[in-house]
C-alpha cells in the first residue's frame, strides 16, 4: 500500500457525515407594488427559530426597506429610520446575524433579511444571550436582492414560506442499495483475495498471493488505537483550516479514487482472456489494456475535479469514485481478529457520537463539529476571518464541500429547486468501518470453511442497521450519525454467531496461525510425497 493510499486512508475514512435534511430552505415571495408580478427566491432559516408557513397563500406581505448600505449593529445605524412592519434587508458581517435581529426588533422590524456576498449559510449561532429575540431572520442572496429590484421596481412586498419537507424519499432507498452492496461485494472480494493468498504455488509451497498479501495493510489493536487519535485532530484541523484543508482532501480523493478505480476494474480485466499483448521499456513490460485503464481512470478523476460543483450531474461521477474507493479498501485493510474489529467499530461508534451529539455544547454556535466540517464554513466572519465590506462580481459564490460522501440529490424536493438541489448524504466512513467487519467475517469462513455463514450474517445485519438508521432520521428530523447503529447489529451479530457455533475463541483471537499452520503443513507434506514418488 503506497504513501498516497495511506495518506487518503488518514483524510478520508474517518469523516462519518449524518445524512443532512434539516428544513432550512426556504422561499421569498416577492410582488411588486400593484399585485400584478411576483417572484420567488430562495432562502436559508433557522428551523429551531423560526417556523414558516408551508405555502404563501393567505401569508402576510411586509413592505421591503432596503438598507444593504447598512451594517445594522447598533441603534444609531437606524436613528430617524421608520422599520416598524418593515422585511428589513442588511449587509452580512461586521458582527452577529443576532445583533442585527436585536436592533431590527427594537425598531419594530416585522422580518430580518441578511443579503449574503458568500451564498447562503444557514443562521446558526448561539443564542442563549437572545431569549427575548422573536423576530424572523433569513439569509438572501445580494444578487437576488439587485435582480429583485430591477424585475419589481422599488415599492416591494415581501412574505416568507417553506414548502414541507417529505418524510420520505426515493434518495434515501438508493443510499442504501449504494452501501449495502459495497459493503457486501467488497467482503466477498477481501474473501477471494484471501483464498488467492492460501492457494499453494509450485515454488516449495509459498503461497502464490504472498505478494499480493504483502501490500495490504493490517490493522493491530495499537493501530486501531492510534489511527482514531490522529482522526479525531484530522476533523479538528478541518474545523478551525477548512478553507485551506478542503483543497488538500480533493488533491488526495482525486489521487485515491483514480487508483481504486484502477484496482477494481483492473481486478475484472484480468479475468478477460482477450487484449494480452503487452509493450516493453526500461526493462519492464506492461499490458497495454491496463495502460489504457490507467488514462481511463486518471481521466474521470480529473473530470469530477474540474467539474465538482456542477450539481446536477456531478454527483453520479463522485459516488462512482467513491464506490471504487469503498471497495478498494474494505479489500486492502485486514482486520488480524474479532478484537481488533470491537476496538475499532467501539472508538469510532464513541467519535462518532461525540462529534455529532456532544461538542455542540463547546461550540460558539451550538453546531456540532462534524455537522459544520461536512456543511462547509457557515459565514460567520469570525470563524472565516473575513470582514464583508465590498459585494464581488460573482454573487453566487459556492462553498467547497469535502467528496468524502455518498451524494443522492433528494427526488421527491422540487418545490425548493430554485435552492439547488437538496442531497441525502452518506460518508464513506459509515461504509468502510463496518465493512471491514464483514471483511474479516468473509476471510473467516473461507479459512475455517464455514459456508459463508458469518459473511452473511454481518451483511445482513449491516443492512438492519442501515435501516434502523433511515427510521431513525425520518422520525427525529434531524442528521444521525449511523455508526450508532450499524456497530451494534454488525458486533452483536457477528457475536451471537460465534458463540452459536462454539468458535467464539477462535473468532476473537483470529485462529489464522493455526490454520496457517495446518495449511503449511498439508502443503509440506503433500511436496514430500511428489518428491517420493
Amino acid at each position: 500500500m503506497g504513501p498516497i493510499s495511506r495518506l487518503s486512508l488518514l483524510c478520508l475514512l474517518l469523516l462519518h457525515f449524518p445524512q443532512q435534511i434539516r428544513a432550512t430552505l426556504g422561499i421569498l415571495r416577492a410582488i411588486n407594488d400593484d399585485g400584478s408580478s411576483a417572484k420567488d427566491y430562495c432562502i436559508t432559516y433557522n428551523s429551531t427559530w423560526t417556523t414558516l408557513p408551508t405555502t404563501y397563500t393567505n401569508a402576510t406581505y411586509h413592505k421591503m426597506k432596503d438598507l444593504s448600505s447598512l451594517w445594522l449593529c447598533n441603534h444609531s445605524d437606524i436613528s430617524g429610520t421608520d422599520l416598524k412592519d418593515h422585511a428589513v434587508v442588511v449587509m452580512a458581517g461586521k458582527c452577529s446575524i443576532l445583533d442585527k435581529a436585536s436592533v431590527a426588533q427594537q425598531g419594530n422590524a416585522a422580518i430580518l433579511l441578511i443579503a449574503s456576498k458568500e451564498g447562503l449559510p444557514p443562521p446558526s449561532e448561539n443564542r442563549s444571550s437572545y431569549q427575548n429575540l422573536t423576530i424572523p431572520i433569513a439569509y438572501m442572496k445580494y444578487g437576488d436582492l439587485m435582480g429583485m429590484e430591477k424585475t419589481l421596481g422599488q415599492n416591494i412586498q415581501v412574505t416568507l414560506y417553506s414548502p414541507s419537507l417529505p418524510l420520505f424519499d426515493y434518495s434515501m432507498l438508493v443510499i442504501f442499495l449504494i452501501s449495502v452492496f459495497t459493503v457486501a461485494l467488497g467482503g466477498y472480494w477481501s474473501g477471494l483475495s484471501e483464498l488467492e493468498d492460501l492457494r499453494p504455488s509450485s515454488s516449495l509451497g509459498e503461497p502464490e498471493g504472498s505478494k499480493k498479501k504483502d501490500e495490504n495493510v493490517t490493522f493491530t489493536p495499537l493501530t486501531v488505537i492510534l489511527f482514531v487519535i490522529i482522526c479525531c485532530v484530522m476533523l479538528l484541523l478541518l474545523y478551525f483550516f477548512y478553507k485551506w484543508l478542503v483543497y488538500v482532501i480533493i488533491g488526495v480523493f482525486c489521487l485515491a479514487s483514480a487508483m481504486s478505480m484502477f484496482n477494481c476494474l483492473s481486478a475484472l480485466i484480468q479475468h478477460i482472456p482477450y487484449g494480452r499483448c503487452r509493450v516493453s521499456y526500461c526493462n519492464k513490460s506492461a499490458e497495454v489494456r491496463l495502460l489504457f485503464l490507467a488514462a481511463f481512470c486518471i481521466a474521470v478523476s480529473v473530470t469530477w475535479v474540474v467539474f465538482r460543483n456542477e450539481d446536477r450531474w456531478i454527483w453520479i461521477l463522485q459516488d462512482i469514485l467513491g464506490i471504487a474507493f469503498c471497495l478498494n479498501f474494505i479489500k486492502t485493510l485486514r482486520m488480524p481478529n474479532f478484537k481488533a474489529c470491537v476496538i475499532l467499530l467501539g472508538l469510532l461508534l464513541l467519535y462518532d457520537v461525540f462529534f455529532v451529539f456532544i461538542t455542540p455544547f463547546f461550540t460558539k454556535n451550538g453546531e456540532s463539529i462534524m455537522v459544520e466540517v461536512a456543511a462547509g464554513p457557515s459565514g460567520n466572519p469570525e470563524k472565516n476571518g473575513e470582514s464583508y465590506v465590498e459585494v464581488p462580481a460573482e454573487y453566487q459564490a459556492t462553498y467547497e464541500k469535502l467528496p468524502v460522501v455518498i451524494r443522492v440529490p433528494r427526488l421527491e424536493y422540487s418545490a425548493l429547486t430554485l435552492c439547488g438541489i437538496p442531497f441525502s448524504l452518506l460518508g464513506f466512513g459509515d461504509i468502510i468501518v463496518p465493512g471491514l467487519l464483514v471483511a474479516y467475517c468473509r476471510r473467516f469462513d473461507v479459512r475455517t470453511s464455514s459456508s459463508s455463514i458469518y459473511y452473511i450474517s454481518c451483511t445482513l445485519a449491516y443492512a438492519v442497521g442501515m435501516f434502523l438508521t433511515f427510521v431513525i432520521l425520518i422520525v427525529m428530523k434531524t442528521g444521525q450519525p449511523a455508526l450508532l447503529y450499524l456497530v451494534p447489529c454488525t458486533l452483536f451479530t457477528s457475536s451471537i454467531i460465534a458463540w452459536s457455533r462454539k468458535e467464539m475463541k477462535k473468532f476473537w483471537n483470529g485462529g489464522c496461525y493455526e490454520i496457517m499452520e495446518q495449511a503449511d503443513n498439508t502443503v509440506s507434506e503433500d511436496i514430500r510425497t511428489n518428491e517420493a514418488q
